[in-house]
């Protein structure tokens, strides 16, 4: 029987295990029971945490350049910024302002500082275009920050600046972007899959707020926040309005103006690491996330690999930490939680339980193609 060809497409299972790692388990898991297939590791990402890792695992060539930045708390963090082979950068918010980043969260006075550090530190290292993955942010400070570290002013009444996050937002008077840094040559791309607004009930406070530390009672301030910085600049205040410009606790709106445009997520990712072509031929591929349910459908990995999937007329298989939703579209499925006799078992040692559904579907298909 010809070897068959695997292909390991997982996003990362939020809070337990990167993409890269998942898809490391699976494969280990899968060998272990077929060890003559080919095995094809293409960790997947939506613009979130984890899009730096999958871009390392899946694209050769790329070099991880070590950065130290201003963290969302104003500790230093420790990052890095991937250098790809066409000269483009990946930058990811999660690393340098991200929310795992503060301990306790700083609703008010976190600030993405850090990623506009990062941002300057790819442009420095003659990066011809950057790819700024957004998700995992810890503050709603609209971009400012990040802005700010690229050479924007942000000024009170008295033209001094305001200090870093959404509390800050709130003394703003005026807003100097004469000195912004310009885009790279081949432009900057915007990794997102949230199509929020900056503003109302869908925007990045009442939506995003809450799961930085926001309490009910500011989510009104932090809107009025951010309200003040879309007036200091009046010429850019359409943007508030753009899809994605909600992204992020408002990082999209500040990217935004800067002159990035938003790309997409998952198939913004799937296209930068070559998952199509590496669908050509194969058996099957497998996919997964740590919950799988009703908002998976809705541009996350498994949809988008399993659109790609479909067009490269090869099955698909889920393995997800938890299964809220129907798996119907997928020939074979399994739940990390159910493998472990539980949710907290299953998140204690995700990587242990990866590998088991690995070898279980591995079992599942036999020793022949599905």
């Amino acid at each position: 029987m010809p070897a068959r060809r695997i292909v390991f497409a997982p996003d990362s299972y939020k809070g337990t295990a990167t993409a890269a790692a998942a898809a490391d388990a699976l494969a280990r898991g899968w060998h272990s029971v077929a060890p003559d297939d080919e095995l094809v590791v293409k960790p997947m990402a939506d613009g979130g945490e984890g899009t730096l890792d999958a871009f390392a695992a899946s694209v050769p060539g790329a070099v991880r350049v070590p950065v130290t930045v201003q963290g969302p708390d104003d500790r230093p963090v420790d990052a890095a910024w991937l250098r790809l082979p066409d000269g483009s950068a990946l930058v990811e918010l999660a690393l340098t302002s991200g929310i795992t980043l503060c301990d306790p969260l700083r609703p008010l006075d976190a600030h993405t500082v850090g990623f506009g550090q990062a941002i300057a530190a790819a442009l420095d290292g003659g990066a011809t275009r950057v790819l700024l993955a957004i998700g995992g942010s810890s503050s709603t400070d609209g971009g400012a920050g990040a802005l700010a570290a690229l050479g924007g002013r942000f000024l009170d009444g008295e033209g001094w600046p305001v200090p870093s996050g959404n509390r800050g937002l709130g003394a703003i008077a005026r807003v100097d972007l004469s000195g912004l840094r310009e885009r790279p040559a081949g432009g900057a791309a915007i990794l997102s899959d949230v199509t929020n607004p900056l503003f109302g009930p869908f925007g990045a406070s009442a939506i995003f707020g809450p799961q930085k530390g926001a309490t009910p009672e500011l989510i009104e301030p932090m809107e009025r926040n951010l309200g003040r910085l879309v007036r200091a600049m009046p010429d850019r205040a359409a943007f508030a309005d753009a899809a994605g410009a909600g992204a992020a606790g408002g990082t999209g709106f500040g990217l935004l103006v800067w002159g990035a445009h938003m790309a997409g997520g998952s198939a913004a990712v799937a296209e930068a690491i070559g998952l199509s072509p590496a669908l050509a031929g194969a058996s099957l591929v497998i996919t997964g996330e740590g919950r799988f349910d009703g908002q998976s459908a809705a541009g996350k990995v498994p949809s988008e690999v399993a659109a790609r999937a479909d067009a490269a007329g090869v099955p698909v298989a889920l393995v997800a930490g938890a299964i809220d939703a129907d798996t119907s579209g997928f020939v074979a499925s399994a739940s990390l939680t159910d493998l472990a006799g539980g949710g907290a078992a299953a998140m204690a040692d995700p990587l242990r339980w990866l590998e088991a559904a690995g070898a279980e579907l591995a079992r599942t298909f036999g020793s022949s193609a599905p």
